[in-house]
C-alpha cells in the first residue's frame, strides 16, 4: 500500500535475525500536521513470543490486536500449544480480506519466535501478506528507514546488531520524516524471550549515532 491513507505518521522497521526477531517504532502519533502524543504504543504483544507493529488508523489497529491476541489465547487453551506466527498471520489476513470493502486503515508487521524458529511477516490493508526474510519497514517514514537497512543489513546478524540497526534506520527516519518522532520503542524476541528494551538502551544506542 502506497496510499498517504494507509502511512501517515509512522515509521516502523522489522528485522529477522540468527536468533530471533527485532520489532521497533518511533512513537509519534499525529492527526495532520498535529502531533495527537509522543508516547504513542505501537508495538503490541500478541502472545507470549510474538508481537505486531502498526502503521495507520490507531483504533483500527487496536481493533485488531484485542482480536488476535484473544484468539492466540483460545488457540493455546484448546491445543496446549501456541499458534505458530505463519498462523497468526493467516488469521489477521482473513481478518482484513473479510472488511475488504469497509477496510481497516492499517498497514502490520508480525513477527516472533515459534517452534520453526524466528519468522516476520508485513501485511496490507486488504490482507495480503509476505514473509520477510531480512529486514522490512512500514509507514511515511520508510523509505528513508529502507536508505539504512539496505545498506547495513547482513545475513546472520544477532538480536542486538539486529536492535542497533533498527534504532539507526529510525533514528535517520526521524531525522527526515515529519510525522515520525519523538521515542523509540525496540522489542526484541527469542526462544525463550520477550524483551522491550529500556529507555536508556535505547539512548546510548542513539548516542553511539550522534
Amino acid at each position: 500500500m502506497t496510499d498517504d491513507k494507509y502511512l501517515k505518521g509512522t515509521t516502523t522497521v522489522g528485522i529477522v535475525c540468527n536468533d530471533g526477531v527485532v520489532l521497533a517504532t518511533e512513537q509519534r502519533a499525529t492527526m495532520g500536521h498535529f502531533i495527537a502524543s509522543k508516547t504513542a504504543k505501537k508495538i503490541y504483544q500478541v502472545d507470549d513470543f510474538a508481537a505486531m507493529t502498526t502503521a495507520g488508523s490507531v483504533g483500527d489497529a487496536q481493533q485488531i490486536v484485542r482480536v488476535i491476541s484473544v484468539e492466540s489465547k483460545l488457540y493455546k487453551m484448546r491445543r496446549k500449544e501456541p499458534m505458530t506466527i505463519k498462523g497468526l498471520t493467516t488469521l489477521l489476513s482473513n481478518l482484513l480480506a473479510g472488511q475488504r470493502y469497509y477496510p481497516l486503515m492499517v498497514q502490520l508487521l508480525i513477527g516472533g519466535y515459534d517452534k520453526n524458529g524466528p519468522a516476520l511477516y508485513s501485511l496490507d490493508a486488504l490482507g495480503g501478506n509476505i514473509e520477510e526474510k531480512d529486514a522490512v519497514s512500514t509507514g511515511s517514514g520508510s523509505p528513508i528507514a529502507y536508505g539504512v537497512l539496505e545498506d547495513r543489513f547482513k545475513e546472520n546478524m544477532t538480536t542486538e546488531e539486529g536492535a542497533e540497526l533498527a534504532v539507526r534506520a529510525l533514528h535517520n527516519a526521524m531525522k527526515r520524516d515529519s510525522a515520525s518522532g519523538n521515542g523509540i520503542d525496540v522489542v526484541i524476541i527469542n526462544k525463550d524471550t520477550y524483551r522491550r528494551l529500556e529507555s536508556e538502551e535505547v539512548k546510548k544506542l542513539r548516542e553511539q549515532l550522534n
